[in-house]
């Protein structure tokens, strides 16, 4: 994911609440026994930057590609529970449920079986892979990239590449309707892809109509037929058609989203912030009444989530510079130049070692 050309153009956060290693603090306005509020965390020390995260309810897994491997979690325990080793450039994780199969979007992409964690193979593509989505109806894999071919498809039972589609713009986030429909969130065009999942072409496109710019993050709900859009600038989210386009109304989010999703058991789309640490709820009441119904304080960075469908939970994952110990630790002769819980320059917390340097993965559970 890469919205560095809205950074430039936004009015950056003013600062991040100072977290101490150990903890994690969730807060909402009026909260109570309903609210949303994360459930459970975890830490694991490492080196490397990160993107998306993924949540295979079905295995119980949580992928998470970080430096030159896929990191596995347990769904529930949140402990590590294996590797894919080999990662060049990885930024996401799609699970084919029906043949049993994940995918890292990368290059090359390594393909592995998701119950043992075995490795099958690994796909050149072309482009620069970031996002990557599993659509059910076709059984294929769209490898998202910011560069053409915008779009590799691959079979999802043996992996080969069944075509590529080009989409005339960044491509961020994507989701399917399961009937033949997948809608992709053009970031630098303000604009939805439509995609033919059978043809594998572009059928058209919905424009956000400057209602909202940068869109980072995209839910859908499939019975209603209506995407959710999350936007950088301005800070909102730009619900409309998934039949035509038409805007239905926009709501406020927090700063810099990154992804999000829909949640069809409780009719709740979400939207999670790393500039601000935040995750929004929104409810879809009716298919044409929607409300801001939670923002939730999660933690710095926290830009990307992933639905975990069996316990309906959301997982956020973080990286955050370590104390000093740590990190000597983890990279001999190297410390970072301030530890976790103070702020640096500008009122940003530090996170994350950079993209090389040592640093914490948090993963953050929210549920109730």
């Amino acid at each position: 994911m890469n919205f560095s050309h809205y950074i430039s153009r936004t009015i950056p956060a003013i600062g991040f609440a100072a977290l101490a290693c150990g903890g994690f603090v969730a807060t909402a306005t009026n909260a109570s026994a309903d609210d949303y509020k994360i459930i459970n965390s975890s830490q694991t020390m490492g080196t490397g930057g990160i993107d998306y995260v993924t949540a295979d309810s079905e295995n119980r897994r949580i992928y998470v590609p970080r430096g030159n491997q896929v990191l596995v979690f347990d769904l529930d325990s949140l402990k590590q529970a294996g590797a894919i080793p080999g990662l060049k450039g990885g930024h996401g994780v799609a699970v084919d449920a029906k043949s049993g199969h994940a995918f890292s979007s990368s290059n090359p992409v390594l393909m592995w079986d998701a119950k043992t964690l075995e490795q099958i193979k690994t796909i050149e593509v072309k482009g620069r892979p970031d996002g990557i989505l599993f659509e059910p109806l076709t059984e294929r894999i769209y490898v998202l990239s910011h560069e053409e071919p915008n779009v590799t498809v691959l079979d999802g039972k043996d992996g080969s590449i069944v075509g590529t589609i080009d989409l005339g713009g960044a491509p961020e986030q994507a989701q399917s309707d399961g009937e033949g429909h997948v809608y992709i969130d053009l970031e630098d065009k303000d604009k939805i892809a439509v995609v033919d999942a059978k043809e594998m072409k572009m059928t058209g496109s919905f424009d956000l109509a400057g209602k909202g710019g940068g869109p980072g993050g995209l839910g859908l709900d499939t019975k209603n037929k209506i995407l959710f859009a999350f936007c950088h600038e301005p800070a909102v989210c730009v619900i409309l058609s998934a039949v035509d386009g038409k805007i239905l109304t926009t709501l406020p989010i927090g700063n810099g989203t990154d992804g999000g999703g829909f949640n069809p058991a409780t009719m709740e789309a979400f939207s999670s912030q790393g500039r601000d640490g935040t995750l929004t709820i929104i409810k879809e009441k009716s298919a044409t009444e929607f409300e801001v119904e939670q923002t939730l304080q999660t933690k710095a960075g926290a830009k990307t989530c992933a639905l975990d469908t069996k316990n309906n939970n959301i997982v956020l994952i973080t990286v955050e510079r370590p104390p000093a110990s740590q990190a000597s630790a983890a990279t001999p002769g190297t410390m970072p130049p301030t530890a976790a819980g103070t702020n640096a320059p500008g009122g940003q917390r530090p996170r994350g070692g950079g993209r090389g340097g040592p640093g914490l993965l948090d993963i953050l559970i929210v549920g109730h």
